[in-house]
């Protein structure tokens, strides 16, 4: 088949994120089949017009802020005369309207809707723009066949009106290549780690909070804050306001082999989103043989098997969340029950099953 992908933006953009690692991850695996790709995608400063990495023929045109409004005009004119089998729209935050426009077999991917929360996000104006441009996907799309990284997202759809056969499971899955046990050991003090952007509608100051908690149980243990934000300097405030910042460790960023060691280092690790895709932090976690406290809420509910392979807490329940990470670092036989099932949870999502699911879906819809 050949196919177009359009997607806000490339992997190799700075400001990608967990839906471009899906792309990659997904559609190098497609071109690996036999399959022909082509991403269009924003510009960005320094980044070629066109370039093929891996296979997969990139083009890049208008910048992120235009950058749906580009996209009808180039597919009319350039991109629908090279004579695609299939269209891949991938709907995040702001949709591209394919549906008014391209007619060939079109396919949808979704990692989560943003809803209400993307208030918590943006300011009024933009969070506005972005909940009522997720309200015509209701009306454009609900025709459109998707594939869905969650259970928690097909829900969402279904709850929105769309019908449920329309849609299939291709989960998101980790480098088992990168992300293994390679022997490095625990540290010798209970350590909780969050890992991701430090952004206020990230609840990060969740964590603090909860760590202070459990301070008052552990006196040794630690708290490393891995990534980058501008919620830093409130965090560092807050550690420090609440008497934990002699204990509380900020990363910053860190390189692919940092966050492996961290990652088998941390006994625990945490995740306070009010809303996630999937997740992708707490399956990284457990390839790793660390088990993960997350809140209850779409996406996180589907990446930690509770009880199984990690513990959920309702969402903003400071006192529920500690006593989870309580029970996690005071009972090494829980933690070592987690950790067998976490690891076997982890090996049995791959990125080939995810291509798999996308090329059966793909075909079922060219075929109709």
């Amino acid at each position: 088949m050949n196919i177009l992908v359009i997607n806000w933006q490339d992997w190799t953009n700075p400001l990608s994120g967990g839906a471009e690692v899906h792309l990659y991850e997904t559609f190098r695996r497609v071109v690996a089949m036999g399959h022909s790709v082509t991403l269009f995608c924003c510009a960005y400063p320094n980044a070629a017009p066109e370039e093929t990495i891996e296979g997969i023929r990139i083009i890049r045109r208008g910048g992120r802020n235009v950058f749906n409004f580009v996209v009808p005009f180039h597919y009319l004119f350039k991109l629908r005369k090279l004579n695609f089998d299939v269209v891949v729209d991938d709907v995040n935050k702001i949709p591209f309207y394919t549906p008014l426009y391209v007619r060939r077999p079109l396919v949808g991917i979704s990692h989560h809707f943003f809803g209400k929360s993307i208030f918590a996000e943006a300011g009024p104006v933009f969070g506005s723009y972005v909940y009522l441009a997720e309200k015509l996907v209701d009306l454009l799309y609900r025709k459109v066949p998707f594939l869905v990284v969650s259970q928690s997202t097909l829900d969402e759809f279904v709850g929105r009106g769309f019908r449920r056969e329309h849609f299939r499971l291709a989960m998101n899955a980790i480098d088992h290549q990168r992300l293994k046990p390679t022997g490095i050991p625990k540290s010798p003090h209970p350590t909780i780690g969050y890992f991701g952007r430090l952004k206020k509608y990230k609840c990060v100051d969740h964590v603090v909070r909860a760590f202070a908690k459990v301070r008052q149980q552990l006196p040794n243990a630690e708290l490393v804050i891995i990534g980058r934000g501008d919620f830093q300097p409130e965090l560092e405030a807050l550690a420090q306001q609440l008497g934990v910042a002699d204990a509380t460790r900020f990363t910053g960023f860190v390189t692919e082999q940092e966050k492996l060691r961290l990652l088998q280092e941390l006994w625990v690790v945490v995740n306070p989103s009010q809303k996630e895709g999937w997740g992708i932090v707490n399956v990284e976690a457990n390839a790793c043989g660390t088990p993960a406290v997350a809140a209850n809420t779409p996406g996180l509910r589907d990446s930690v098997r509770d009880g199984i392979t990690g513990l959920l807490y309702p969402w903003a329940d400071i006192d529920a969340m500690a006593e989870r990470i309580a029970e996690v670092l005071n009972n090494p036989e829980l933690r070592q029950e987690l950790r067998t099932n976490a690891l076997a949870f982890a090996q049995s999502l791959t990125w080939e099953k995810t291509a798999e699911a996308t090329i059966e879906m793909l075909a079922e819809v060219v075929k109709r």
